[in-house]
Formats: C-alpha cells, structure tokens, sequence
C-alpha cells in the first residue's frame, strides 16, 4: 500500500506543477462550485459568465442581473466509481478499471490538499463501498485504502441507480466526479438531473478494443456481467462497423447531454498518458 500510495503522490505533484505552470497557480479550480450558496445579484458586467444571469430578475426589464454567491466552509468532493465487471477490460494492471482507481485517487488527494471534504461511492448493480465526506490526509488515505483492497460483491451494472444514490444523500451541492466506462442504457435522465443539483465532472474509461477489435477470427467471448459466452466473428467488417457505430454513439449522447447542463465530460483511454488529460480538465474548468 506505501508503493501505491507514493506513486499516487508522484502523480499528484506532477499534476499541480502542470496545472501552476500553466494557470499561475489556479489548481483549485476543479473543486470550484462545491459548497456554494446564493447571496445577492449586481448588474451584468462584460466578462461575467452568462450561465449567472437571474433571468427572472432580468425579464423584469430594469437591466440585466447575475447572481453573486459565496463559498460555504464545507466544500465537498464526491466521487462515484464503477467497479462492474465491464470495467475489468484492458491489458494487466492497465484495465480500465485500475486507470479509474488511479485517476479517483488522485484527484481525492488534490481535494484532500485544498482543505475539501471528500467521500466516495463504488458501485456495480448495488453499493460496493460507502465513505462518508470527511476531511484531511487521514482521510485520504483511507479513501485510497479502501478503494484499491476492495473487492466487489457483484459484476453487473446499474447507473441510474447508482446516480439516485448520489442524488438522494447529497443535500448540499457538491462536486461530483464519476469515473465509468459508461456501458449501461437509461441512465441518462439521471445524469440531466445529477448536473442540475450538482457541479458535475464525468470521465469516460474507454479501452482501445471497445473501437477497434483485432481480427482473430469466429472466436468465443465470456460477458461476465451476463454470466453467458458468445460467439463472435472478430474479422466481420460489419460487426466491427457496428461496435464502433454502437461506442461513439453512446460517448456523444453522453459528452451532448454534460455539454447541455453544463457539466464537464472527459474521455480517457487506458492506453495514454492520463496526466495531460486531467491538466486539460483543470484549464477547461478554470
């Protein structure tokens, strides 16, 4: 555990040198948003963020008013992880479920060091692991090492009912980062409603052969979620066509929907370098 706990720790610093070289020092900004409360409106100024605008006060026809709010002392940082058994895909120790770990830890460390609260929930069909909010390293490494000794119960999976949970216990708004492979129907209305409450981060764990499966023939595949095997023809040009067609269809429903609400959506495949990819999220949430 001190050798994951130290790698993470060079991940982390390698992260904020980034993000301070190239932001002067912003690196708070990701956890922006968490434990913010309404406290008064001002006139609209050039440069202020349009998604501000108290329309109702605006429609009035006395000038345009954004809302001014203050950051409450209890910010909070939630974190939603996947560990069905879709997400065990990907070379070994390069899944894409150790990338999810990984990335989760992380970015709790960096919450951890900005004096935010962080919990966590991992999920499949049902609660995997529940850690309260809480705040500092004691809690961070508690949160890294439960995360990476568990060992979930189920290998199915369900989102929409892992997002109620997350909607049902969090009462105050937070920021809230799911980290899935997305491999699941009919939870998007509750991906919609999760970015309402909430400020929402989602970051898409993809592996290479969800796009572009090698040709190795009639071959057979074990769905451990299904618990069935089936045949499939590796070398057909149309079941290829229709499983890229199928994952790029789902990853636009999903990066469309973030975009709508404004939530921020991040795709990450197990095969790069995800260092530069959490530094582009910080800039783009600046």
């Amino acid at each position: 555990m001190r050798e994951i706990i130290s790698r993470l720790n060079k991940i982390e610093i390698r992260i904020r040198k980034a993000v301070n070289s190239q932001m002067h020092g912003n690196f708070s900004s990701i956890f922006k948003g968490s434990g913010i409360e309404f406290a008064d409106l001002r006139t609209y100024q050039y440069g202020d963020d349009v998604r501000t605008i108290d329309w109702i006060t605006t429609a009035k026809g006395h000038g345009a008013y954004v809302k001014i709010f203050k950051e409450e002392k209890e910010q909070t940082v939630f974190f939603m992880l996947d560990v069905s058994a879709s997400q065990e895909v990907g070379n070994v120790g390069l899944q894409k479920v150790d990338i999810a770990k990984e990335i989760c830890s992380v970015l709790a460390l960096s919450a951890v060091k900005e004096k935010s609260q962080v919990g966590l929930y991992c999920f499949s069909d049902q609660k995997e692991l529940y850690l309260k909010p809480g705040y500092g390293m004691k809690q961070g490494y508690e949160f890294i090492m439960k995360l990476f000794r568990l060992k979930p119960k189920s290998e199915k999976t369900d989102l929409s009912k892992a997002l109620l949970f997350g909607l049902n216990m969090l009462k105050k708004r937070s920021v809230v980062i799911m980290i899935s492979d997305f491999l699941d129907t009919d939870y998007l209305s509750r991906v919609k409603a999760m970015a309402k409450k909430h400020d929402l981060v989602v970051i898409h764990i993809y592996d290479q052969r969800e796009v572009k499966l090698p040709s190795m023939g009639i071959v057979p595949v074990y769905d451990k979620e299904s618990k069935r095997t089936v045949w499939l023809n590796t070398s057909s040009p149309s079941f290829k066509r229709e499983m890229r067609e199928v994952f790029y269809e789902n990853k636009e429903n999903l990066e469309k929907l973030c975009k709508q609400y404004n939530a921020n959506y991040l795709a990450i495949d197990t095969r790069e370098d995800y260092v530069p990819r959490l530094v582009q999220l910080f800039r783009v949430r600046k």
